[in-house]
């Protein structure tokens, strides 16, 4: 409640004196009215959600991905379990690499579960609780392409660009490998152009490249870079960020995530990680 106190006689009196005391009502009642607009947006929080709308992939076996109406992989399962320890019931929707920063921005997702890199970049639009993995970029390629063996043997040769995605960017940006890009909407066309001769390489985290090596293509099992996935919320959420960090420690300590990597990994041959990572921190 905002109370004005009268000092002397009105405060609609003439001269300076009377100016003086409304321009001290007015900047009593802007600072007053600031803890009102922060308590309202203190109500955000996915803490305060009856439920809980989650973007996740449709198109990343393994991780993400819709089958007959339903979604499903590593992705899938780490959100369900975190949103039951918040006391949430989850729906899914998709979040594509593109849209990830809007879907939160925008309000259309509380949160997002999607092979989501932190990057300082991202961390200017959007906050990160976790990480829950920790992949390594790696590389797959066609069986048999055996003038590929590490990322520096990808110079000169046409390499999937996702669009939305910083996978890309590790390749040709941090390690100056001169390759040529071509662009893609999804890690799926990727491997099709794979397939068919498009490209030469698609280029991005293991366990990315794990749900989609099959027959005829194969990971280098060369990695160079710490993918940390982080689950993005929206910014300012921190006790949201700081409940999310808790149920991540309890999934790793429960033995959870140890079964979830195992349920979609062990058959890759990848090496799995089953410490708690270290978490990026939520101020």
């Amino acid at each position: 409640m905002l109370t004005l106190i009268r000092t002397r006689g009105p405060l609609g009196g003439t001269g300076r004196a009377g100016r003086l005391r409304r321009a001290a009502a007015v900047a009593v009642a802007v600072a007053a009215a600031v803890p009102l607009a922060t308590s309202c947006a203190a109500g955000t929080s996915v803490l305060d959600k009856d439920s809980l709308v989650i973007g996740v992939k449709k198109d990343q076996p393994g991780l993400g991905n819709l089958v007959s109406g339903r979604y499903e992989g590593f992705d899938v399962d780490v959100a369900t379990y975190v949103a039951a320890k918040l006391g949430k019931q989850a729906r899914f929707v998709p979040a594509p690499s593109s849209q990830r920063e809007k879907l939160l921005m925008d309000g259309a997702v509380d949160l997002i579960f999607a092979t989501y890199s932190i990057t300082p970049e991202r961390k200017t639009k959007v906050a990160f609780g976790g990480p829950y993995y920790v992949a390594h970029q790696d590389t797959l390629v066609r069986t048999g392409q055996r003038e590929i063996n590490n990322v520096r043997d990808l110079r000169d040769r046409k390499l999937c660009q996702v669009t939305g995605s910083n996978s890309w960017k590790r390749v040709k940006e941090e390690r100056k490998i001169p390759v040529v890009l071509v662009p893609s909407a999804s890690y799926s066309e990727c491997v099709a152009d794979l397939r068919s001769g498009k490209v030469d390489a698609v280029s991005t985290d293991d366990l990315i490249l794990a749900g989609f090596a099959t027959a005829g293509t194969s990971i280098v099992n060369a990695p160079f870079s710490d993918e940390r996935y982080g689950v993005g919320i929206r910014s300012g959420d921190i006790d949201g960020c700081e409940a999310v960090n808790k149920a991540i420690t309890e999934m790793y300590q429960d033995g959870t995530a140890k079964k979830l990597l195992q349920k979609w990994f062990a058959k890759s041959g990848l090496a799995l990680n089953f410490s708690v990572p270290q978490f990026e921190g939520c101020g």
